[in-house]
């Protein structure tokens, strides 16, 4: 079993106790995993390919419901969400596609063009599009193992992790 299919089987495992009673502010079960038609359609929508852990995730454990703060967004809905924020003022760079939503009109986004998959903060607050975009996280999976361990930054028990994030420095040059 690789690393990508470990970490999915971990997270099934952590998911799999989430609803009234566990660790999500989403209520319920998570809802049932897409097809990979729905996948291959939503691509085809962004114009670019979902990373395979991101696939991995909404094919194999849920389309969205779970996951840090308010849980991953559908697979629909970040596409849409990608879609209307390409089209507005913020200057919203291309393949970054919104995941999960902190709150506080906070998005945390994956960068489907890196190699990594690194995951991105929009952090619209300050209202300067320069000022609202940090590296969240060097890959996908480390941002997932941070959730399942309790260490990243938007984790209640992190109490040690803190928002020490620097800007990312490919936005301007990626819208």
């Amino acid at each position: 079993m690789n690393g990508t299919e470990q970490l999915l089987e971990r997270v099934a495992q952590h998911v799999s106790g989430f609803g009234p009673e566990g660790a999500s502010l989403v209520p319920g079960r998570p809802p049932a995993p897409v097809d990979q038609a729905a996948v291959r359609r939503a691509e085809d929508m962004l114009g670019f390919a979902l990373p395979p852990l991101l696939a991995g995730l909404y094919t194999r454990i849920a389309d969205g419901g779970f996951g840090p703060e308010y849980g991953l967004l559908p697979l629909e809905t970040a596409v849409k969400q990608y879609t209307a924020m390409r089209s507005s003022d913020w200057g919203w760079p291309e393949g970054v596609l919104p995941i999960t939503d902190y709150g506080c009109a906070m998005l945390g986004s994956v960068d489907c063009r890196s190699q990594t998959a690194q995951v991105l903060l929009f952090e619209p607050n300050p209202g300067d599009p320069d000022l609202a975009w940090y590296t969240d996280s060097p890959t996908l999976a480390d941002w997932l193992r941070g959730w399942l361990d309790g260490t990243a930054w938007f984790c209640d028990d992190a109490e040690d992790a803190g928002l020490e994030m620097g800007l990312w420095p490919e936005f301007r040059s990626r819208f």
